[in-house]
């Protein structure tokens, strides 16, 4: 059976990435999808591709940090076809030492990385409560499974993510809804180069970063996660052993990830 044919799903952040994948995948599959971005133009190129290849999709330019507006959409959605599937995907990235970020730094972080998802976790919950069922998948990140340097803003807020849907998961269950986190490792998507390494070098981060996935294939996983009702949804496996060795033996993340903060401090980091 196809989950997802003639199904209804809102996909945030869908105008680029991984979210562009969900939503071609989604189409593909049969779904009528939203495509929700705050690039209006991102959004619009993305849902063209989907019904140039014989898809159903819209696009809606919202900015995901303002509840009034999250919750305005996802009751529009709702109003016109019922809401079977939301995916709270979009995010931003940021690494760097915690003694260079600012509030404002912060603050952009946790309105973009926490607050979003839960102005649409919360909107599309009560809705999907009312009609007894429905799917909420929240994008988190490998990060948000152990701790990791060199990204703390990123690992708090993805830690909190992950906690707030496995948390909720056991809530949702008695009401007809179910909740999934997806975990995915480093994807190859355009965030690789606009993101922003505080005082250090972008280009010479990534060359450290070996193994990527393409966002189709990172889409992919989370669709057949997603399937199969999965708590979480982590991969791809080369991208977990830390979380492994973190479970094993916290000391031992400690010592490799003092290293790899040496190691940015010597070749990535600029002092001046």
């Amino acid at each position: 059976m196809n989950a997802f044919k003639d199904k209804t799903a809102i996909v945030t952040g869908g105008a680029s990435g991984i979210g562009r994948e969900l939503c071609r995948e989604l189409a593909e599959a049969g779904a009528k999808v939203y495509v929700v971005d705050i690039n209006a133009e991102g959004a619009k190129d993305t849902a063209s591709i989907i019904t140039n290849e014989g898809g159903k999709a819209e696009s809606i330019a919202i900015d995901i940090r303002d509840p009034d507006a999250v919750e305005k959409m996802v009751n529009s959605v709702a109003s016109k076809d019922s809401l079977d599937y939301m995916f709270n995907n979009a995010g931003m990235i940021m690494f760097g030492e915690f003694r260079d970020m600012n509030y404002d730094q912060w603050r952009n972080f946790v309105d973009t990385d926490i607050m979003s998802v839960v102005y649409g976790t919360f909107s599309a919950y009560k809705i999907m409560i009312n009609q007894g069922y429905g799917h909420i998948v929240n994008t988190s990140s490998v990060f948000g499974l152990f701790p990791f340097s060199l990204g703390t803003a990123y690992t708090a807020v993805k830690h909190a993510v992950t906690g707030l849907s496995l948390a909720l998961r056991p809530e949702a269950h008695d009401l007809g809804v179910k909740i999934t986190v997806a975990c995915p490792g480093t994807v190859d998507t355009e965030v690789r180069n606009t993101y922003t390494v505080l005082k250090g070098d972008r280009n010479a981060f990534n060359s450290y970063i070996l193994k990527q996935l393409t966002p189709n294939k990172a889409a992919c996983a989370i669709l057949n996660g997603v399937r199969k009702n999965k708590g979480i949804i982590a991969f791809p496996w080369y991208d977990l052993i830390p979380w492994w060795l973190y479970r094993i033996s916290p000391t031992l993340n400690f010592w490799w990830q003092r290293k790899l903060v040496n190691m940015f401090r010597r070749k990535i980091r600029n002092n001046e």
